[in-house]
């Protein structure tokens, strides 16, 4: 054995400097537990520090600590050090990771099972490593031993106490910390308040670092501290965690009592031969519900069979929850059950006129309608179509229909919609499968006879899964939607009696055979009267009712209504103009709300304040030779669309067209210029004017792409004036398509055209002849101070543009 593996023999430590020592003092005898050995093997420990005060078994791997184990085992102190070391990824821990404070540990009954060596480790006092011997495992090193020093004042004495009532409270908490303590006491003693904190330190479930804390601090007062501090954390987290287990345990309670009742109850029901099980009880629901509805025979009888399928299945069977979902739908939809129609059409009239100003060609085919309804005692279905710009008022029309009706009133919007299951159904033996659209506004309404809106139905799509536009074929066909057939159902479905109301904003994206079945009535949009009625009788009102405001605190006068329609809200809708409204409320309440002003009146001097300069200004209309006011339609509405022309040099002769003009458009301005060319003699003098110059047509606004087929005779008019030199003394607008041969076709949107006009200020017009009678046909408010020229040849045109007196066709 080498002189560094010797123990620690006590006759050759120098205890005192002095070599006689007397008999009575307690450093003269030693027991063998006292006498510790200078130089210890070191195992790591990293799952946490080893205490003085502890016993607890450690686990070490077989390799390489077997041998050391078993000759540390055979030594008379059997003693090895302990000290706190944090866990490597791989391999053992270098030295350097060693914490400077351990613990010297005791060895007891040491056992190897499979690789690893189990023994009891019994912790004796401090150590502070002096010099490592071996950096490589096994481990040694010289150690120097730090013992407590014995304390009696009050102060720790308080601190004892009250770490053993919390370690008392702790145990009663958690029962199984008491084992640990019955060990302790035995050894306890208030004379050592040290064993005491690293007893109480070592029993609690707090970090490494927090217990290593307590280790190293030697001074007897803070190690009480700190350890005490540690143990009140523990107490909070185990009242913390009885209560979550008493919380958890009283529902699990609850639970199973409930439980159990419920099993007792099916039993008692059973034995008195009144309990009903889960399938009865659904077959007699289902059952129940069919019971004051007129089911037709074809839908009884697939119900009967579903019912009787019902009733075989077992409860938790995957078949029977789809059985029981399809029952659900087929019972809810309200077989036979209509709500009654109002028939008196003056009170239809009434609620039409409240709910909304202007739409008189909507009203009437409404009132029509309900006369044809109560004529024959019996309101059938319809599809009526709605078409117009945006906010003029498509979607809430709906919902006057039905009230007017007195109907239940469905809407969903059919935009972007591209997957056909929508409308009729998904197959039932898809996962999550639901019926189609209709059946679900039926099952929402309970009557078959609804007010469904199918909003926005020019934007429906098509994809791989489908084409709605063609699903809805069946449904807004009168004759075969008194059998419309469902997907999910499989079973006919009587529409007939519903009334479909659709909206769009155009008709192009329609495809024909659907736009055929239905009954299209058109929106055009507002005159600015008509804005300034909506705004005063609906807009401003129900602003002031939605944010709690009276009237006597926030007035908007006429003028100034008025003013904001003109320069701010140009557009055929109102939507605009409400969001211009919100506007001004919002900024008027936060000067209510500031205590800057009680009461406020909006004026034609406060429009620009609340929301700046406008939009619009009056424009002048183009003036001069070569320059006409045309009328266009937009899906906005109405629009005045300028045309210009002007000799660009007489070098050689040609047409260049600018504007950003679509095909149609182009081939009206080649028409013009060939018919114009053709008939030059007849309508000035110079007959060589276009055979030798190059004419530009121009119509402004060129980054807007303009296209149709109305254009043709503005564009012959401004050639014409171009090559007679001669400008339109007035403000005169006109529309209509011309051919090579002179004739004016008629063209679209008169009432969107018309309405421009009059926004413009322009009160002259000149229509096709064949517009006549949709011209007639217009609300008066429309025609009111128009003077409408119509033409059916080119030859009129040009006697109306350019006649010296103002004379015309009326």
């Amino acid at each position: 054995m080498s002189d560094d593996e010797k123990y620690f023999d006590p006759s050759e430590s120098n205890l005192v400097e002095n070599d006689e020592v007397s008999i009575s003092d307690p450093r003269a005898l030693a027991l063998p537990d006292d006498v510790l050995p200078e130089i210890l093997y070191i195992l790591p420990v990293s799952s946490r520090p080893f205490f003085p005060a502890q016993v607890q078994p450690v686990m070490v791997d077989a390799e390489p600590w077997e041998e050391t184990l078993e000759y540390i085992a055979d030594q008379p102190q059997a003693v090895v050090g302990l000290i706190y070391a944090e866990r490597q990824a791989e391999g053992a821990p270098k030295v350097e990771t060693f914490s400077e404070i351990g613990c010297v540990a005791k060895t007891h009954r040491a056992e190897k099972t499979n690789d690893k060596i189990t023994f009891l480790a019994q912790g004796l006092k401090r150590i502070e490593v002096v010099e490592w011997l071996s950096t490589e495992a096994p481990y040694r090193a010289r150690v120097r031993y730090i013992s407590d020093s014995k304390v009696r004042d009050d102060q720790s004495k308080a601190y004892s106490i009250a770490i053993l009532d919390a370690i008392k409270e702790l145990i009663r908490l958690n029962p199984l910390f008491s084992e640990d303590l019955r060990q302790y006491l035995g050894r306890f003693s208030f004379n050592e308040p040290g064993l005491l904190a690293d007893f109480a330190a070592s029993i609690t479930s707090a970090e490494p670092q927090e217990l290593y804390d307590v280790l190293a601090t030697l001074p007897i007062l803070p190690r009480l501290n700190t350890s005490l501090t540690l143990l009140r954390k523990e107490l909070e987290i185990a009242r913390l965690q009885n209560e979550i287990s008493a919380e958890v345990n009283d529902k699990i309670s609850k639970h199973q009592r409930e439980f159990f009742l419920k099993e007792q109850l099916k039993v008692i029901q059973k034995e008195l031969g009144i309990s009903k099980d889960d399938r009865t009880s659904d077959v007699e629901m289902f059952e129940e519900r069919l019971a004051d509805k007129t089911v037709p025979d074809a839908a009884k009888k697939k119900i009967d069979e579903e019912l009787h399928k019902l009733s075989i299945l077992e409860s938790g069977s995957p078949e029977y929850g789809v059985t029981r979902n399809y029952l659900d739908w087929a019972t809810s939809i309200p077989w036979g059950v209509h709500s009654e129609d109002n028939l008196d059409i003056n009170k239809a009239r009434e609620v039409l006129e409240e709910h909304h100003a202007g739409l008189g060609d909507v009203k009437d085919r409404i009132i029509e309608f309900l006369a044809l309804g109560a004529h024959r005692q019996e309101m059938g279905g319809s599809i009526m179509l709605l078409v117009g710009p945006p906010g003029v008022g498509k979607t809430s029309i709906g919902k006057s229909i039905a009230e007017s009706l007195n109907r239940e009133f469905y809407r969903f919007s059919l935009g972007g919609m591209r997957d056909e299951s929508e409308i009729k159904g998904h197959r039932r033996t898809y996962i999550g499968a639901l019926p189609g659209k209709f059946v679900q506004a039926l099952k929402d309404v309970q009557v078959e006879n609804p007010v469904i809106m199918l909003d926005e139905i020019d934007k429906i799509g098509s994809s791989f899964h489908g084409d709605p536009a063609s699903a809805l074929l069946e449904a807004l066909d009168p004759e075969q939607n008194v059998e419309f057939l469902d997907h999910y159902l499989d079973m006919r479905v009587d529409l007939s009696k519903t009334l479909f109301v659709c909206t769009a904003n155009q008709l192009d994206t329609i495809p024909a055979p659907l736009l055929d079945r239905m009954d299209v009535i058109r929106l055009s949009g507002y005159i600015g009267e008509e804005k300034l009625a909506i705004a005063k009788q609906h807009l401003w009102p129900k602003l002031l009712k939605r944010n709690k405001l009276l009237k006597k605190q926030l007035n908007i006068t006429d003028a100034a209504l008025k003013y904001i329609i003109e320069s701010y809200a140009r557009e055929a809708g109102v939507r605009g103009l409400d969001k211009l409204l919100q506007k001004i409320l919002r900024k008027s309440v936060v000067q209510l709300m500031t205590g800057e002003k009680d009461s406020i009146s909006v004026g034609v001097k406060d429009v620009e304040t609340f929301l700046g300069m406008p939009y619009f200004r009056n424009e002048k209309t183009l003036r001069g030779v070569g320059v006409v006011t045309g009328l266009a339609w937009t899906s906005m509405g109405g629009a005045t669309l300028p045309v210009e022309a002007n000799k660009v040099h007489d070098l050689s002769r040609g047409l260049k067209l600018t504007g950003k003009l679509g095909d149609v458009m182009k081939e009206s301005a080649e028409i013009a210029y060939s018919y114009v060319l053709s008939h030059t003699k007849s309508y000035q003098k110079n007959a060589e004017f276009f055979d030798k110059c190059m004419v530009h047509l121009h119509v402004p606004e060129g980054a807007t792409p303009k296209d149709g087929p109305s254009a043709g005779i503005t564009m012959a008019t401004a050639l014409m004036s171009l090559a007679k030199g001669e400008p339109i003394q007035r403000p005169l607008a006109m529309t209509g398509e011309l051919t090579l041969t002179g004739q004016v076709l008629p063209v679209g949107g008169i009432r969107e055209k018309l309405i421009a006009a009059k926004r413009s200020k322009i009160t002259e017009v000149i229509l096709p002849e064949a517009n006549r009678r949709d011209f007639e046909e217009l609300p008066d408010s429309v025609k009111e101070n128009m003077t409408v020229h119509f033409a059916e040849r080119f030859a009129d045109v040009e006697k109306i543009v350019f006649a010296k007196s103002d004379r015309g066709i009326h």
